[in-house]
């Protein structure tokens, strides 16, 4: 870009116009690092981001992240300790070490945690199984989508080049007995509506929201009376999330107990599961390195760190599907009962800047380089309570061995599509293990 043209004069403007808003005082510390980190003019720089891959001896040589991003550098005021996770003694293609970030307590960064063959069985998984009936996803609100889902419907009409001939799919509100695409079965559709933008709402913490369920389903928004029929190859780069086990409810932030419990995937219960039993959160929780937290801090049943190997289970989560020049916004995930055992993010396809600060916005957050393959896991009260987003995907960052097609092999459309994606496994544990949740619907009722 040459300072004449006016694509560079109107980046510049831009930038300008961006640094005045933020020198204004009423804008939060971690407000200004969002704006920073999210800036296309200039590009921000990441020499100061925490990228634990340059932390690994066995990585620290593989940070490129392409011709447009210098990263490998790292911030010197942020003190990450080495840990060793107890993996078994067979030959592994992944990472054994993580990290522990001390001025975020329950803060664990695993570099390069999945090896290539899990990440690509975990991107088919999340586009073939979960981004389609029963799971809930962003279109499901606006358009009828068959139950085999937008991406299996994408791929089997991947041939077809004329846009006429193609199958479309409808508008909820212009829906009409035969024509183009039906749901099989009727389906009530979640919030938020099909755009890039996410809304967040401030909820009240798990102990609150769900104190009261209701048996009736929460409100659904109306569906949109001026979209048109489009094929599934434009309606794909829409997705934007598909709900795993329990429903999230995003118009309320909060669990909708009235539907029933769709079945948690197995392959990413497995990895999550794992990961926490690796952990040894012995060195996390007793270490010299991270400040006491009271006793009250953790609620009333005290630190449950010690059996979190055998008490974690999952029965949440989201899949989100960024698209490059998607973004999400500090927010904090406090809509579970089990507010302080770990939240397993898994980051697959292209690298993204993380931001994670205190209770409040007016804590400068930490920057955090994810690659593919990175697991990040935020426990303990003050972490699951920290704000948190993603301000930036990082164009063009996708490793070779998910861009690349082997003889034989169908990997080439999830190339194409993974090209400017990044897809993120966000999973939860809502309630803690025995918890008697008939005994709570029951009290609503």
């Amino acid at each position: 870009m040459t300072t004449e043209t006016k694509e560079y004069k109107r980046a510049l403007k831009h930038h300008l116009k961006t640094r005045q808003q933020s020198s204004q005082t009423d804008i939060t510390p971690f407000r200004v690092e969002e704006k920073k980190y999210k800036s296309k003019f200039p590009p921000p720089d990441l020499s100061e981001v925490l990228d634990a891959w340059a932390l690994d001896e066995d990585l620290r040589d593989k940070t490129l992240l392409g011709p447009t991003w210098n990263a490998g550098g790292n911030n010197p005021s942020v003190i990450a300790r080495p840990i060793d996770l107890r993996t078994s003694n067979e030959t592994v293609t992944r990472s054994g070490r993580g990290y522990c970030v001390d001025s975020h307590p329950g803060l664990v960064i695993i570099p390069s945690y999945l090896s290539p063959e899990e990440q690509r069985s975990l991107i088919r998984s999340s586009l073939e199984n979960q981004a389609r009936a029963p799971n809930e996803t962003n279109l499901d609100t606006h358009y009828i989508i068959p139950e085999e889902g937008i991406w299996n419907l994408h791929v089997a009409n991947m041939h077809i080049r004329d846009l006429d001939s193609c199958p479309k799919i409808i508008p909820r509100a212009q829906a009409q007995l035969g024509s183009g695409f039906r749901a099989s079965t009727e389906f009530q559709p979640p919030e938020p509506p099909a755009t890039s933008k996410r809304t967040l709402i401030e909820n009240a913490p798990g102990e609150v929201a769900l104190a009261s369920p209701s048996s009736s389903p929460l409100p659904q928004p109306a569906a949109s009376s001026s979209l048109s029929p489009v094929t599934p190859h434009q309606l794909l780069p829409k997705l934007r999330w598909a709900n795993i086990g329990r429903s999230y409810h995003w118009g309320s932030k909060a669990y909708d107990l009235s539907k029933e419990l769709a079945p948690f995937p197995e392959d990413v219960k497995d990895i999550c599961t794992r990961v926490v039993k690796e952990v040894p959160w012995k060195d996390v929780w007793t270490s010299e390195g991270p400040e006491d937290i009271p006793q009250e801090e953790w609620g009333m049943e005290g630190p449950g760190w010690n059996s979190w190997p055998e008490t974690y289970e999952p029965d949440a989560g989201i899949v989100n599907f960024y698209q490059s020049k998607d973004t999400l916004m500090g927010h904090v995930d406090r809509s579970e009962v089990s507010s302080t055992t770990p939240l397993v993010s898994i980051s697959l396809g292209n690298a993204a800047i993380f931001l994670i600060g205190g209770t409040t916005r007016d804590t400068k957050p930490l920057a955090v380089i994810l690659r593919s393959g990175d697991v990040v896991i935020m426990s303990g009260p003050r972490c699951r309570r920290a704000f948190h987003g993603v301000p930036r995907i990082l164009e063009g960052t996708l490793p070779s061995h998910l861009s690349t097609t082997e003889n034989g092999d169908d990997w080439e459309p999830f190339a194409e599509y993974m090209a400017n994606t990044r897809v993120n496994i966000n999973v939860r544990q809502v309630f803690p293990r025995g918890y008697d949740l008939s005994q709570l619907q029951s009290s609503s009722s």
